[in-house]
């Protein structure tokens, strides 16, 4: 891990970070990206070029285009696109018994959390004005399947959806064994309420929400995270549908103080880079001797793990040891990093509290894990990354609704309000807005 002493050299060294679209692709993979389109698509193309041929396809193609790019991207032969709901029932009976619990109990508390934060529609009648709610009618979630079942994933996302009201929440998921999605995800689809569930993944199954076809119903919105290719498909049909972001590799910042448990700082940090060779695992601490403790930890915590080249990888990477002079300085490079996760790891974490302007999720103490925000804790753990923490927020209710703004002025309103309205209108060259006003003064 890198170590960097200082706020100036802090700030220089995020600096050099850049942003979500600026991050490069390492040569290997856009090497087998070009080899792998020239098999499928006769031509080496970019990610991007992959992705615009694959909505193109499906787009056009419908069912028969979904086909044919499962068949030829994943060997995956289609014969019915759906899950059929059976298949859901059974998945999550066949689940064993202490994931099923811990399952449903995630699925209860992020219901519970999505619940209490919704907005709630409101009118004035001395003014006249007020804001009706409305929960959107079909949303689709999409849970990854490629080295590895999400059915937090899952949860995370349709329990949210549902409890805000959406009529219909379909699933998009890739087939694992050649013919069914991982039945952990399945059974969580069930226990979380999806409507409908589809064998579909990667680009080809964003685009089918997002497009419709003769199986699969249109959405209007598209949440969950995903690969590279997912990522790009829902940043070039932005605008098509809507989506809750395109997320960057997963980050965690932990601002630590001289009370802080090392060795739990450290499990912290490798919980983090796990996830993926490109994740962000940073310690900022205003304690020299915390850090040299943390990153002992990290070396000899790192051995333990099932995915410690991962982590490793992650952690020569991006990984960083930050030493500042106070906790005001620790926050500034917290808000400066807009983290995806900030952990409050000192005394009296409500205390600087206030001053955490930027972040996706906030865990206070050391008994608020990052972790439990991943599975249990009730927030969804689809949060902003990569700095966007800065104008994006959480995935929550609010993002499977529209606020419908109302307007039903009483006669006296309108003769009071319409002179104003003639006048702005007049100045911007409508007469027949201003026109239109002034009939309410007859």
């Amino acid at each position: 891990m890198r170590n960097v002493k200082g706020l100036a050299q802090a700030k220089a060294y995020l600096a050099s970070r850049g942003n979500l679209l600026s991050l490069e692709m390492p040569a290997q993979l856009a090497q087998e990206v070009a080899r792998r389109s020239q098999a499928i698509f006769g031509q080496p193309y970019t990610v991007p070029e992959v992705v615009a041929r694959i909505l193109r396809e499906v787009r056009q193609g419908g069912d028969a285009a979904l086909r044919d790019l499962t068949l030829k991207i994943d060997g995956v032969r289609l014969d019915e696109m759906e899950v059929p709901k059976a298949a859901l029932v059974k998945a999550a009976e066949g689940l064993a018994r202490e994931l099923r619990s811990a399952l449903e109990l995630s699925a209860q508390r992020v219901t519970s959390f999505a619940r209490a934060s919704m907005s709630k529609s409101w009118y004035d009648p001395a003014t006249g004005l007020g804001e009706r709610i409305v929960p959107l009618d079909r949303v689709g979630a999409y849970a990854p399947g490629g080295n590895a079942p999400y059915p937090s994933t899952v949860i995370m996302t349709v329990c949210v959806a549902k409890a805000a009201g959406v009529r219909e929440v379909i699933v998009c998921t890739p087939a694992r064994d050649g013919v069914n999605p991982s039945p952990v995800v399945l059974g969580a689809a069930h226990i979380a309420g999806a409507d409908r569930v589809f064998r579909l993944g990667g680009a080809q199954g964003i685009a089918a929400m997002a497009y419709g076809t003769e199986s699969v119903p249109r959405v209007d919105k598209i949440c969950g995270p995903g690969n590279i290719f997912v990522a790009m498909a829902k940043q070039q049909l932005f605008g098509q549908v809507g989506i809750d972001g395109v997320f960057g590799p997963t980050e965690t910042l932990v601002v630590a103080d001289d009370s802080a448990d090392p060795a739990t700082c450290a499990a912290d940090l490798l919980g983090q880079a796990e996830h993926d060779a490109l994740a962000t695992p940073i310690l900022v601490t205003t304690s020299e001797r915390l850090l040299r403790q943390v990153e002992r930890e990290v070396e000899a915590q790192l051995p333990g793990l099932a995915k410690k080249d991962i982590a490793a990888t992650a952690l020569a990477g991006q990984g960083a040891l930050l030493l500042v002079d106070t906790l005001e300085e620790a926050l500034e490079v917290g808000n400066l990093v807009a983290p995806e996760h900030l952990c409050l790891n000192v005394r009296d974490p409500w205390r600087w509290a206030p001053l955490v302007r930027n972040a996706g999720g906030l865990f206070l103490g050391a008994h608020s894990a990052e972790v439990m925000g991943d599975y249990v804790a009730g927030p969804s753990h689809t949060l902003p990354t990569h700095g966007t923490a800065r104008f994006a927020s959480y995935l929550g209710a609010e993002q499977f609704i529209k606020r419908i703004p109302v307007v039903a002025l009483s006669p006296e309103d309108a003769l009071a309000l319409a002179p104003t309205a003639a006048t702005i209108a007049y100045a911007e060259g409508f007469t027949g807005h201003a026109r239109a006003a002034e009939r309410r003064l007859k």
